[in-house]
């Protein structure tokens, strides 16, 4: 996301740690959106990619005057726990948040089994939530009305990827299928399955992990052992950059690999260095100025922005950070009040163009965006493969380690 060591310290901390976005803090008036966000443990990294975009996001709705509801204006005022990579502890904190501290609405987590969990008090209280971390068809197959997400189906993750695959010259035959247990993680794996069988690609390997793994060499060498030419793994950035560089030490390199996470990631790739050249991976999200904006003018000056405001370049997580907090502005002004249930309503109704791209979710309350196949090339982040086909040429296939 040791604090475990110091649950009982670290859950008083985490609640007196709360603070408000904005130099005066939230006034009478304000509109108080409210979240809690992996702040500290192992996935950190990309817990603040949504603290960076809800802030951000924030001081330039205020900036630009705020939000109309009906005849009066308000600003919004940012209320945020660090969950300290804690699911049992976010759920606490959301708890607080809609029953004690009294936010008008809730932006999510990062990570589908926390977006699961956090789901249940939204709904048991009916404060809407709009998340962009959670991606897992059971977020939403619960028929709950509270929540909404900014990310595409897991099950779909590896849709273009697998159409990919169809054309590359020589063709793959033999994929290994690797996946954590959590609940993202085992979606797309549900989902890849069927994709791969009508693809008429063989699965040689089809093995689920333990969340947070360290280990990969059994799994490498079984990989070798059967000669899979295509990799796709599910997991989080940790464990991915651990299965790269153990990959390397055992000279494992199949034609090609992608994950679900990490590539898209500066941070990733710089960790990996020139180690990170080859891999595939997949963003529902570019920094193109293609993608107008309300606040913005488009994707690509809310990339620059971004980067300038924090010092590193925004993902798809920033992205569907940033569009929850205007969708949830989007709504409030579209049903001209506060109450709760009528901006349920209205976020239902959401159809506007974002910075993320087009806000408009579906019956049970997600988004549906197609995922544009990457591949990091020498120091590029190169767009590889839409809904259209190719569009760069990918290098493929990979090279063996002491051949790059």
């Amino acid at each position: 996301m040791s604090a475990r060591c110091l649950r009982g310290m670290g859950f008083v901390m985490a609640f007196a740690a709360a603070f408000w976005a904005g130099s005066s803090g939230a006034q009478a008036q304000d509109i108080v959106l409210g979240a809690s966000v992996q702040l500290t443990g192992p996935v950190a990294n990309t817990g603040r990619y949504y603290r960076d975009a809800y802030e951000f996001v924030i001081e330039k709705i205020n900036a630009a005057g705020g939000v109309k509801v009906g005849d009066s204006t308000h600003k919004l005022a940012l209320k945020i726990y660090d969950n300290q990579s804690d699911v049992n502890l976010s759920v606490r904190q959301y708890t607080q948040l809609v029953s004690q501290d009294k936010v008008n609405l809730l932006l999510g987590p990062f990570a589908s089994n926390f977006a699961l969990a956090d789901s249940v008090v939204s709904e048991k209280y009916q404060i809407p939530m709009i998340q962009g971390g959670g991606a897992s068809d059971q977020i939403f197959s619960r028929r709950f009305k509270y929540i909404f997400g900014t990310l595409a189906p897991a099950t779909n993750y590896y849709a273009s990827t697998v159409s990919m695959l169809k054309e590359l010259n020589p063709a793959p035959k033999t994929v290994a299928l690797l996946f954590a247990d959590d609940a993202f993680d085992v979606s797309v794996a549900d989902g890849t399955r069927p994709l791969l069988a009508k693809a008429g690609l063989s699965i040689v390997i089809d093995e689920r992990y333990t969340s947070n793994a360290s280990d990969f060499s059994s799994l490498l060498s079984r990989i070798r052992s059967v000669n899979a030419d295509v990799v796709l793994v599910a997991g989080h950035e940790t464990e991915i950059l651990n299965f790269v560089r153990q990959a390397k030490s055992l000279a494992v390199a199949p034609k090609l690999y992608s994950f679900t996470v990490g590539v898209p990631s500066e941070d990733f790739r710089k960790a990996l260095d020139k180690d990170a050249d080859y891999a595939f991976g997949m963003t529902a999200w570019l920094p193109e100025a293609s993608l107008k904006d309300r606040w913005f003018g488009d994707a690509a000056q809310f990339a620059a922005a971004f980067k300038a405001r924090f010092g590193y370049d925004p993902d798809y997580h920033a992205a569907s950070g940033a569009a929850d907090v205007e969708a949830l502005v989007q709504a409030i002004e579209n049903a001209g009040t506060l109450e709760p249930a009528k901006i349920r309503d209205a976020i239902a109704k959401l159809d506007f163009p974002s910075l993320y791209g087009r806000i408009a979710f579906g019956e049970n309350g997600q988004i549906d965006l197609p995922q544009v196949v990457i591949q990091v090339q020498g120091d590029r982040l190169v767009p590889i493969y839409g809904a259209s086909g190719f569009i760069e040429k990918p290098n493929y296939p990979m090279p063996a380690w002491d051949k790059r």
